[in-house]
């Protein structure tokens, strides 16, 4: 695209993006959304039932086993920490670099990741088994005098997960306030005036009101870039400073943080393709922007691939046999299934996106987003169960099987998710109205073409 070809399609005014975008929470609430919310609500009403139930009876519910005593709980949280990797990179590192397309697409994706990491934090805290002590991993005094264990991973993801979504939590909230005293300003009824008006914290718009929105922004997005490479760096150590071959592992900080955005940029991919539809924003979020992001899923694609080949590789040349085993039992051994489910959903879809008509076509996106987030879930199967499945001493190897608990404990993890979104999008503006302002034609007081741009 040329660099001065226009972000938004049609022409729109300030006031036409303020219409269409308030427009989907002042408009009579449809039908298909409460049905949706339904559904999101019965499976969420699952997630507290398994989650109830393993309180009562005890992670033995769950399909662990000597020696896979790390199963889909620990899977399904690196899963949704990866998730929510996507929704701060598109916000702040695009935005320090100046990237002028993030404008459709951050609001949602910042929303998404709040979701996902609010959804990766229960399956740490139920692990534990001791639901009723997880507090002793928070650095507070206790009547016995204990203190946490900072040697110990579990606390480091606590510091690491609880930092990045309280800095998410910040950036998204500043970025919301000016469309939220917008919503103010259009209110009708009084009590939607009041809430929003307690929102927006006074804000009128003023010049030294936006000096300083500004700059409270940039340090936020300052703050928040180092913390998408931080934070499934740290959930990556949680395996890598274990002496188990297969872990044990310099590779896995980058290799996870790049399969980390990888998988992030897939949902919003599936998530904005439905969204854009529904709620007739092909103006706003348009074809082009969708292939933006497919060109980012298939370079962290690739470097995923190129981290499967060097795993092979660093065994081969370490000449440790029980890690040249790992490596060839997760390809030829009795998890090979998921090994090459991971491998065709992660290695070979993403690069359909080197096609230009394939990369444009939003069927083709969309079935390669859900996929590629099938295979980043096993990708994390493998990591852990084949790892322990088989360790050092056969006569302890065992195969790992899921209950129904497991699964429904997972399935149950989107019905919060989902909740959550529909709700986001129902109440609150899920695109940016200031930032889209700010990419059109008119926001350039030196654009040239601003009085021929209709013809």
């Amino acid at each position: 695209m040329p660099e001065d070809a226009p972000l938004i399609a049609g022409h729109p005014t300030f006031g036409d993006i303020t219409d269409q975008i308030s427009g989907i929470t002042e408009r009579r609430t449809p039908p298909v959304w409460y049905l949706a919310l339904g559904a999101a609500v019965s499976l969420l009403m699952v997630l507290v039932g398994s989650v109830g139930y393993l309180v009562w009876e005890g992670v033995g519910i769950w399909g662990l086993n000597n020696p896979v005593g790390w199963g889909w709980a620990i899977i399904n949280f690196v899963w949704w920490v990866g998730i929510g990797h996507a929704g701060t990179l598109i916000s702040a590192i695009l935005f320090l670099l100046r990237q002028r397309w993030r404008t459709s697409i951050n609001r949602f994706a910042e929303a998404m990741t709040l979701f996902a990491i609010s959804c990766a934090l229960i399956f740490p805290a139920i692990h534990v088994g001791r639901i009723w002590v997880v507090y002793w991993m928070f650095p507070v005094p206790n009547q016995m005098g204990m203190w946490p264990n900072f040697r110990s991973p579990l606390l480091w993801d606590v510091f690491a997960v609880s930092t990045y979504f309280t800095a998410s939590l910040l950036f998204w909230y500043t970025g919301l306030i000016p469309d939220l005293a917008t919503f103010r300003d259009r209110a009708v009824k009084k009590i939607k005036k009041y809430i929003f008006g307690a929102l927006a914290l006074g804000w009128r718009g003023g010049n030294r009101q936006w000096r300083h929105y500004e700059l409270a922004y940039l340090i936020l997005a300052g703050i928040s870039t180092p913390l998408v490479l931080s934070v499934h760096s740290v959930v990556s150590t949680d395996f890598a400073v274990s002496i188990l071959p297969g872990w044990h592992t310099t590779i896995f900080p980058p290799y996870f943080v790049a399969g980390a955005i990888f998988s992030g940029f897939a949902m919003v991919v599936t998530l904005t393709i439905v969204a854009r539809k529904i709620f007739s924003l092909e103006n706003i979020i348009t074809v082009n922007h969708l292939e933006k992001m497919t060109k980012v899923i298939l370079l962290t694609g690739s470097m995923v691939g190129y981290a499967y080949g060097m795993e092979f590789f660093i065994a081969w040349y370490s000449g440790n046999i029980y890690e040249q085993f790992v490596f060839i039992n997760r390809a030829f051994g009795q998890y090979a299934w998921a090994y090459w489910i991971m491998i065709g959903c992660n290695v070979i879809v993403p690069q359909l996106f080197w096609f230009r008509k394939l990369r444009t076509s939003i069927t083709v996106m969309f079935l390669a987003s859900i996929l590629i987030n099938i295979g980043m879930w096993f990708e994390r199967f493998v990591i852990v169960v084949t790892s322990l499945a088989q360790d050092f001493l056969p006569a302890s190897w065992d195969y790992y099987k899921p209950t129904i608990w497991d699964i429904s404990t997972f399935v149950g993890s989107f019905g919060l998710f989902f909740t959550l979104f529909l709700l986001f999008i129902r109440f609150l503006p899920m695109i940016s109205m200031t930032e889209v302002k700010a990419v059109l034609p008119e926001a350039d007081p030196h654009n040239y073409r601003h009085g021929d741009r209709h013809e």
